[in-house]
């Protein structure tokens, strides 16, 4: 008797086949356009929702990039003294700091913006739009039902007495 549920073929499995995608843009892209200006891709998403999003506060630029929150923390101060973005204290809120791209910054986003397109361009050749569509709609949706996993598992921990 076989037992197929102890088998994972990781080329069916679309976890695997989701990050594969992730990885071989973002290493192609981090060799080809990133390196040379000394960011990684995480640096790369913070300097991308700046230049699209404006000035964040630290907390929502870790929403918007996935990036944690002390890691992103590292990050900034490592764009701060790259001279490409700067860390003002919010204006509503003396506890709060908001991030913003430099001069340097908005001006090195809008040279690596046209590459990071292409690549986009190159990685869905031949997708009909329509499927395009679809794929990026069930990858928002499948984002959401895990992100709604993580609350209810949170949700249903035992709460701890401080203490």
């Amino acid at each position: 008797m076989k037992h197929h549920s102890l088998k994972l073929d990781l080329g069916d499995y679309l976890p695997y086949l989701v990050n594969r995608v992730g990885t071989i843009i973002a290493d192609q892209f981090s060799a080809e356009a990133l390196a040379e200006h000394g960011l990684s891709i995480a640096m790369w998403r913070v300097m991308a929702v700046l230049a699209s999003s404006g000035g964040q506060r630290q907390i929502d630029l870790a929403d918007r990039t996935s990036i944690d929150a002390s890691t992103l923390s590292r990050l900034v101060s490592r764009l701060v003294r790259m001279g490409l973005a700067t860390r003002v204290r919010s204006a509503s809120s003396n506890r709060e700091v908001a991030v913003t791209l430099s001069a340097k910054g908005n001006a090195l986003v809008a040279r690596l913006i046209p590459i990071a397109r292409q690549f986009e361009t190159d990685a869905i050749g031949g997708l009909p739009p329509g499927d395009l569509m679809v794929l990026k709609r069930c990858l928002r949706r499948m984002y959401g039902n895990m992100q709604k996993r993580l609350v209810a598992a949170a949700a249903s921990r035992p709460k701890r007495l401080a203490g």
